[in-house]
């Protein structure tokens, strides 16, 4: 949906999908997994070509239909109450392509889903967060049915210039502007409300499916490349280890052993990234060498030189001669 969307903004996929490592076909290849450094890099790239324009987002969401979600999407669908899909939602999030941190507050009168965006990386957070928001609020309609029924309502913390588009988009439902966090807000006995399309049969089956694929791409993955994905989030400003482990909800000591199982280290994945992302960004980028430097985070060009030599044997300016 990011692809199409630069599309058509005249944007070309080719450009769109630069640095990945994806084609086109992967797109469309239903088995293909899709990793967060790339749709980060698909984001990244739209927004250098488009530029960070308000209502890029918005338009990315509103192509997102319950279908784009696959099974999850069909979850939530067969749940039997509002509050049973969303509970399904927060626990297989990870299957879904959302960046924003999820979490369901209740109070006497309304219940609150709270979207947190500090985890998503500053260049892209807008357009992440418009577009997560949007593509939530197409779904939205399909669960609790008449947003005026409901009492929902959206709270951003953007200003109402930064924020209109994506307020235009939330049709019947009234926006506010300035708030302390970004929330859908609505009547809390919408949480009890039966769902149309609730099968007991078909949920029990789609969740189970759900599980599978969550512990499979686990199996698959492991420790190594949840960090590896967390490091690809924002090269320029690597986080600590204890960061990473306190984002990933273990003990450091705890995450030191998993890695030290998979035969490696957080240094050795710090230094695994930088490798990469800085062979990608000489071979395929206009970028200079100071350029690569400060996007994979050194302070001083000197620094990533040595280091790259250190991989490579010579420094950048002659690897990409060579490249």
């Amino acid at each position: 949906m990011i692809v199409e969307t630069g599309v058509a903004h005249d944007v070309s996929a080719q450009r769109l999908l630069r640095g990945t490592g994806l084609s086109l076909d992967d797109l469309h290849d239903g088995e293909s997994l899709l990793e967060a450094g790339q749709e980060l890099a698909i984001a990244r790239n739209l927004i250098g070509c488009a530029g960070d324009r308000p209502g890029l987002g918005v338009d990315a969401g509103l192509r997102y239909t319950v279908a784009s979600a696959g099974i999850l999407g069909f979850a939530l669908l067969a749940s039997p109450t509002v509050r049973a899909a969303i509970t399904v939602a927060l626990r297989y999030v990870a299957l879904s392509s959302a960046f924003v941190r999820l979490s369901l507050e209740e109070n006497d009168t309304e219940g609150r889903i709270v979207f947190a965006d500090d985890e998503i990386p500053a260049d892209v957070r807008a357009f992440l967060f418009d577009r997560d928001l949007a593509a939530t609020m197409q779904i939205a309609p399909l669960l609790v049915g008449d947003l005026n029924q409901a009492s929902v309502r959206a709270e951003l913390r953007v200003d109402r210039a930064r924020g209109q588009p994506l307020g235009g988009a939330l049709a019947g439902v009234s926006v506010k502007f300035g708030m302390p966090e970004n929330a859908i807000v609505f009547a809390r006995r919408v949480l009890d409300q039966s769902l149309a399309s609730a099968d007991a049969h078909t949920a029990d089956m789609c969740e189970r499916q759900c599980r599978e694929m969550l512990q499979r791409r686990q199996r698959r993955h492991g420790m190594a490349a949840t960090v590896r994905s967390r490091l690809l989030r924002d090269p320029a400003d690597q986080p600590s280890m204890q960061a990473v482990a306190q984002q990933l909800h273990v003990d450091p000591r705890t995450l030191r052993r998993h890695l030290e199982r998979e035969g490696t280290s957080f240094r050795a994945l710090v230094t695994e990234v930088r490798e990469t992302l800085a062979i990608e960004l000489l071979s395929n980028t206009g970028l200079t060498v100071d350029e690569v430097a400060t996007r994979l985070g050194y302070s001083e060009t000197a620094s990533f030189t040595h280091a790259f030599k250190r991989w490579r044997g010579a420094p950048p300016s002659h690897f990409r001669r060579r490249a």
